[in-house]
């Protein structure tokens, strides 16, 4: 990843922020895209000076005209884009009886209307620096899952627009994958609402619905996303990748 440019979007927390640290300790210059100043600023300390520059950009990706102000300032600093990570999301509860048209607005935003757009914006830069595009997605977007029904819509959502846009876009030389993980140890589910006894809770209970009997890392997470972008990867797009310890192979529970 050697002089290369990684655009990774949420990336003051979670997976975006494991993915960020990946990219840059490999040698990219990551432009880090976020909502935490203080948290993208502590990215860069931690990264260090011997790895590539981590610069952050502060943005809000549900928001149209900051996701074009963020393009023109990495067009105008950089020139030029090798890959484009799209870790920002939210989750939150709500069943098909009582999820809000605000609620289900506010889940599809930005878990599925920032990337399109984010995606569409980028497609030029990608296809000059024959780059690619990795969206994090959810075991929820291959499963079916009670009372987090608009996030399992937004992530399905995500999945087959990673299988459409990377059939348009492979004749362009712009591969597009997804990575669809199980229950990762961040702090998603507690942005959600989720109080911190009933998170441990939820994490305890994930050792027995994961076959392999524990929740994800980030750092895991940021492994696979890390390969789907290299080289290494060069013959593979369209795919949802799952990444969850076997999760999706059961029954919901």
């Amino acid at each position: 990843m050697t002089g290369k440019i990684a655009v990774v979007t949420g990336a003051s927390s979670g997976i975006g922020r494991a993915t960020s640290l990946k990219f840059a300790r490999s040698g990219a210059t990551v432009v880090a895209v976020g909502r935490n100043k203080d948290e993208l600023a502590a990215l860069g300390d931690e990264v260090g000076d011997e790895a590539g520059p981590v610069i952050p950009l502060l943005a809000d990706v549900t928001e149209v005209p900051q996701i074009d102000r963020a393009v023109d300032e990495i067009a105008e600093r950089h020139g030029r884009v090798d890959v484009l990570v799209n870790a920002a999301g939210i989750i939150g509860n709500g069943s098909i009886e009582n999820t809000t048209l605000d609620q289900w607005d506010a889940m599809l935003g930005i878990n599925l209307r920032s990337v399109f757009y984010l995606m569409q914006k980028f497609v030029p830069f990608l296809q000059e620096s024959g780059g690619n595009v990795v969206n994090v997605s959810s075991v929820t977007g291959v499963r079916a899952f009670p009372n987090v029904l608009a996030y399992c819509v937004s992530k399905a959502g995500v999945d087959q627009l990673t299988r459409c846009a990377a059939l348009e876009l492979a004749s362009k030389g712009v591969r597009v994958n997804a990575v669809n993980p199980g229950v990762v140890v961040t702090n998603l589910h507690k942005r959600g609402g989720m109080a911190e006894e009933d998170y441990e809770k939820f994490l305890e209970h994930a050792r027995s619905t994961h076959p392999l009997g524990r929740p994800g890392r980030p750092d895991e997470i940021a492994d696979l996303i890390y390969f789907l972008a290299s080289d290494e990867a060069g013959w593979i797009t369209g795919v949802t990748y799952e990444i969850d310890g076997g999760r999706a192979q059961t029954c919901a529970r």
